[in-house]
């Protein structure tokens, strides 16, 4: 009898296991992030461009949630990526610079970020989620950074920051090197953005029994500026050669956007996947013809036009339809979100970014952060309320008053003081608790860097004309 009890508890146990775990897979979210690469702020139909039509992502923010006071972490590629997949402010782990060749005096061992840090994948795959990488990494070449050795699952890219659209070569180094795969021989290319937007596709059909983390980092519209014959046909209207391109890379990104959430629908998955959409920083107006209109700057500096992005979630199951969210936000708020909604318990510390989810539903009335701060190698910024203070190497810190000058044209430093000061301050202190960058890019991109600050930029949409 006693034998027959224990084997009884022992199936008992085992159902609610299997039970509770069945649950939690119909119940947990999915979790895709789609990421633009150098997407100008203005480019998007739904943030006012004359020139550009994106139905698909304009769909989106009409189907979820806007957020109008987007950031990310950082002005470029690699320290962006780094703070969104882990949800801590990427310079708090040496992560300052972006990712180049090894610099005179480093380790080409630490050339990556470090593997201290934990990736969301890492922390949903512990929850029992399948994870996928397609497309761009951007983390670290070497072994040790693999996407697969960081979370994923599968991941079919490549490691670098940016590929040919059109092709790439068996012993390809660069924007030519061959694309990998760890569940597939890799097809050839025919246009890497519908390459990406087919694998993403096919990832989500192989998955949808299970939970599932799907990055869809696309590298469009990053140079080299290639676009096909007919989508440049489509916007043949554009004088300007590199415009046109950009145009047209960007409708191409648009159009597998909604190859992705048209799957979704198809499969039913689409009211309890969680969808993300942004770029990982702004518009590098000097290379890729892009806009950042209203703001005031581009990749690669710390002004609106290089940090303030679109910003989008959709999650028809829990969010409000078409809603506007008009405080700051960034995308270190991710990891925390999708962390928590999977199941998991944050810890204090763990993300630097938040949980979104109660203050869209206004659950918490609070703002979700009382400053948000950035330093990027030659200068740093915060942002305190409708204050934003920025700092460089070579003028006095520059001061704005976001809610009267989105376009950071009337600096007020020396009309406002003791708000620079106080900010200023509180910058510094920050500053000085971080650790040194476990990288450098080229010294060259310091010089590069402080004269996008004395640029001239365009502040309003552009028109065909």
């Amino acid at each position: 009898m006693r034998r027959f009890l224990s084997l009884w508890a022992a199936l008992c146990i085992c159902w609610a296991s299997t039970f509770v775990n069945a649950q939690r897979k119909t119940e947990s979210p999915n979790f895709i992030i789609i990421l633009a690469d150098d997407l100008g702020f203005a480019d998007l139909s739904m943030n006012g461009s004359q020139q550009i039509r994106t139905p698909n992502i304009d769909a989106l923010a009409e189907a979820g949630v806007n957020f109008t006071e987007g950031y990310v972490s950082s002005a470029v590629c690699s320290p962006s990526r780094a703070g969104l997949i882990t949800g801590r402010n990427q310079v708090e782990f040496g992560h300052d610079n972006n990712l180049s060749n090894v610099q005179k005096g480093f380790d080409k061992d630490y050339n990556g970020m470090p593997l201290t840090e934990k990736t969301i994948a890492d922390r949903l795959k512990s929850l029992g989620y399948k994870t996928g990488l397609i497309g761009k990494w951007h983390l670290g070449n070497e072994s040790h950074f693999h996407p697969t050795k960081r979370g994923f699952d599968e991941f079919w890219g490549y490691t670098g920051g940016g590929h040919n659209y059109f092709r790439s070569a068996p012993n390809g180094t660069g924007y030519l090197s061959p694309i990998e795969s760890n569940y597939k021989t890799p097809q050839k290319i025919t246009y890497i953005t519908d390459d990406k937007g087919d694998e993403c596709v096919d990832f989500i059909k192989r998955n949808k029994k299970e939970p599932f983390f799907l990055f869809a980092s696309f590298n469009a519209p990053h140079a080299p500026m290639q676009a096909t014959k007919a989508d440049l046909e489509l916007y043949r209207d554009i004088k300007d050669e590199k415009r046109r391109a950009y145009a047209a890379m960007v409708h191409r990104l648009d159009v597998n956007v909604g190859k992705i959430v048209s799957t979704l629908k198809k499969e039913k998955l689409d009211k309890n996947t969680v969808v993300v959409f942004l770029s990982d920083n702004g518009g590098p107006v000097d290379h890729n013809a892009s806009c950042n209109a209203p703001y005031n700057g581009q990749k690669g500096i710390l002004l609106e036009g290089g940090i303030h992005v679109p910003f989008i979630i959709k999650w028809p199951s829990s969010l409000p339809k078409g809603k506007t969210y008009m405080h700051p936000v960034s995308s270190l708020d991710l990891a925390p979100t999708f962390y928590e909604l999977a199941g998991g318990k944050t810890e204090s510390g763990q993300f630097s970014g938040v949980n979104l989810i109660p203050y869209i539903n206004g659950e918490n009335t609070e703002i979700p952060h009382q400053d948000l701060k950035w330093r990027f190698t030659i200068s740093a910024a915060i942002r305190e309320g409708n204050w934003k203070l920025v700092r460089i190497p070579d003028n006095y810190p520059m001061l704005y008053d976001l809610s009267k000058d989105v376009s950071e044209q009337h600096d007020l430093s020396l009309e406002k003081p003791e708000i620079a000061k106080r900010l200023l301050k509180k910058l510094g202190e920050w500053d000085v608790k971080l650790p040194h960058p476990v990288f450098l890019e080229g010294a060259e991109w310091k010089h590069n860097q402080l004269q996008l600050y004395y640029a001239d930029y365009q502040l309003k949409q552009p028109t065909n004309k």
